[in-house]
């Protein structure tokens, strides 16, 4: 057994008291992931799981299963001292947000990510830049401990895989990614079901919000960039939430020419939230310069400024870039 899977095994076995954490803005790796070690920790070691989201839960992933066992973490004491706490698919610590605290106050505490840029800020660091997404880490850490997986957590960590692959059309989808799907497949999940519940569920206002945004982006450098902002007026002109954002930077990623794509979201104490993607270039130097991180093609930060200045300090940083 790897020495990392059978030290996270031993501490899971001593606790008495357990929380997993999602990281802010959650998607469907971080949700999936954080559902299905819940489950897995509940199922088979028979212990009891906080499981945690920060912000707002997206309910275009209420499919999930047990998907309304997630509590707010604001609604939890920030003085209680776990025994173990298990960040998954959080990049840095700071993406736990009220959580933090609680992470920092826990007897142990466990990372298990897939970021190439993650320091390493656990007692247990399971960390894999290579993944595709946390829940390959975790089917080989449930393999590894002979379980043989039930239905449902076969569904979280499709998941994960699902949404993280972009629906098998990224770059980070390899022969391993099909060998898994495969094996989740056989364990009965309905791939077209998750997909169709994952993709195409959207309310109507959704599809006309992100319409919006899509139709107001702004191109520059003869297309190889674009750029589109999300204001809170814009935002309550649709009645959009948080999740309603999600998605809308791969399809400007999607026109031919475009290089680098960015979402710009004005954020309510007026900072502003940046999503950037893709095709050739490292966008992680760009992010990190701004306190970020992420993936290769696919990364994110916080600029503590308003939209506006924000966008022009992160439009001239994209294009150095591209020099």
């Amino acid at each position: 057994m790897d020495s990392k899977f059978l030290e996270l095994k031993n501490k899971i076995e001593q606790a008495e008291s357990i929380i997993v954490f999602s990281h802010v803005s959650p998607d469907g790796d971080t949700l999936g992931s954080n559902l299905a070690i819940s489950l897995v920790i509940e199922k088979f070691f028979n212990k009891k799981v906080d499981s945690t989201f920060v912000g707002m839960l997206p309910s275009s992933y209420s499919y999930l299963p047990d998907f309304d066992r997630f509590q707010d973490v604001q609604t939890i004491d920030k003085n209680k001292k776990y025994d173990l706490a298990i960040a998954v698919d959080v990049a840095s610590k700071d993406r736990m947000v009220y959580g933090t605290s609680i992470f920092d106050n826990a007897g142990y505490k466990v990372n298990i990510d897939h970021h190439k840029t993650n320091i390493g800020y656990g007692d247990l660091n399971i960390v894999d830049g290579d993944a595709a997404c946390v829940g390959v880490i975790l089917y080989k850490i449930f393999k590894d401990w002979g379980l043989d997986l039930p239905k449902d957590v076969a569904r979280c960590i499709y998941t994960s895989l699902l949404t993280d692959t972009g629906g098998f059309k990224y770059e980070n989808t390899t022969p391993e990614t099909f060998m898994l799907a495969a094996e989740l497949v056989r364990l009965g999940v309905s791939p077209t079901y998750e997909f169709r519940a994952c993709y195409e569920t959207k309310p109507q206002s959704m599809v006309q919000f992100q319409a919006y945004i899509v139709t107001n982006t702004l191109f520059y450098n003869n297309g190889k960039i674009a750029f589109s902002k999300i204001t809170r007026s814009d935002m309550s002109k649709f009645g959009a939430t948080d999740d309603y954002t999600e998605g809308i930077v791969e399809v400007l990623r999607t026109s031919k020419n475009v290089e680098i794509a960015a979402i710009l979201k004005e954020t309510k104490e007026g900072y502003t939230k940046v999503s950037l993607r893709s095709k050739t270039v490292d966008v992680t130097p760009i992010v990190i310069d701004f306190g970020g991180g992420g993936h290769t093609f696919a990364a994110g930060c916080t600029i503590k400024k308003p939209i506006a200045i924000a966008f022009d300090k992160l439009l001239k940083r994209v294009q150095s870039e591209l020099e």
